[in-house]
């Protein structure tokens, strides 16, 4: 622990608070490592827990905070941007508005232990229109229980964690670099698997809603499919809705036979509207994606019904 010691002699904890909110900003920098190593190092000094405790929950929230502001300024735009750099775009917003819809505000609490739902949470809650106080609540609430479980962790396993990092010392430059190597061979499979799916789902055709508003004064049969995660409050009249978490033959009971279904989301590239068309054409359903989603259909001046 001699390393762990030296850099905290010398730098403090504004090295951790800098690191977290970093981390809680989105940088690809590693925050539960930091935690356990902070809760070994509080076993030998007196106090210093508390002090880590109280750099890590208040430099997650100046993070959150800054997140939750963009969210209720940004609207779903902050939303799309993030999930462009996401490695999984395509579930990024609805799994989040999932988690609203089925836990409210106590997703707030569980969001830091979520992947890919820490740094979503706090923006998607200003756009959801969360109240200022009621997000700070629960969001002070999750940053605290999200520290202290980390230095929890870390207090006692810190003979495990002591042993680790001497075994780390011994092997030096070797251990850094087979660690670089593995966690670089699993972002470039997910990319991979990124880019086949992303091909394979562009390849679906989009049609612009006022072609989709022609096709209907045309009088084809066309049943919108609306696939976004949480409970709407508008819709496009008539849209069905299609849980892509729960997707069967059961799903479509009931459901016209001979419509052509027209897809749409409010996700980054279509994506999720794009699956779907796919999960029915694969069952024989003529399917085509709403280009631009709920968003385009309601910018081009087109009707919308409260649910």
């Amino acid at each position: 622990m001699d390393l762990i010691t030296d850099l905290f002699s010398r730098h403090g904890l504004i090295a951790v608070a800098i690191a977290v909110l970093l981390h809680q900003l989105g940088a690809p920098l590693p925050s539960t490592p930091l935690l356990l190593l902070l809760g070994a190092e509080s076993v030998s000094r007196d106090g210093f827990a508390l002090q880590a405790f109280a750099a890590i929950t208040g430099a997650a929230m100046v993070a959150n905070l800054l997140w939750f502001w963009a969210g209720r300024r940004l609207g779903r735009r902050v939303l799309a941007a993030l999930c462009r750099v996401s490695i999984s775009p395509d579930s990024c917003v609805r799994q989040n508005e999932i988690s609203f819809a089925r836990r409210g505000a106590l997703t707030l609490l569980i969001a830091k232990f979520v992947p890919g739902l820490s740094m979503l949470a706090p923006p998607l809650a200003g756009a959801l229109g969360m109240t200022a106080g009621r997000f700070l609540t629960w969001n002070l609430l999750g940053s605290a229980l999200w520290a202290a479980a980390g230095l929890a962790a870390g207090r006692v396993f810190h003979a495990q964690i002591d042993a680790l990092l001497r075994e780390l010392a011994r092997l030096g430059s070797a251990a850094i670099a087979l660690g670089v190597a593995v966690v670089a061979a699993y972002l470039a499979w997910r990319l991979w698997r990124r880019a086949v799916v992303r091909r394979e789902l562009n390849g679906f055709e989009r049609l612009e809603p006022a072609d989709v508003a022609a096709l209907q004064q045309q009088g084809c049969q066309i049943v919108f499919v609306d696939v976004r995660g949480g409970p709407p409050a508008s819709r496009i009249p008539g849209a069905r809705h299609l849980d892509l978490g729960a997707l069967g033959d059961a799903a479509l009971a009931g459901w016209p036979v001979e419509a052509e279904f027209i897809t749409y989301c409010a996700c980054p590239n279509d994506v999720s509207a794009a699956r779907a068309a796919q999960w029915l054409k694969a069952r024989g359903h003529q399917a085509r994606v709403l280009r631009g989603g709920i968003d385009a259909w309601q910018q081009a001046g087109l009707a919308l019904e409260a649910v």
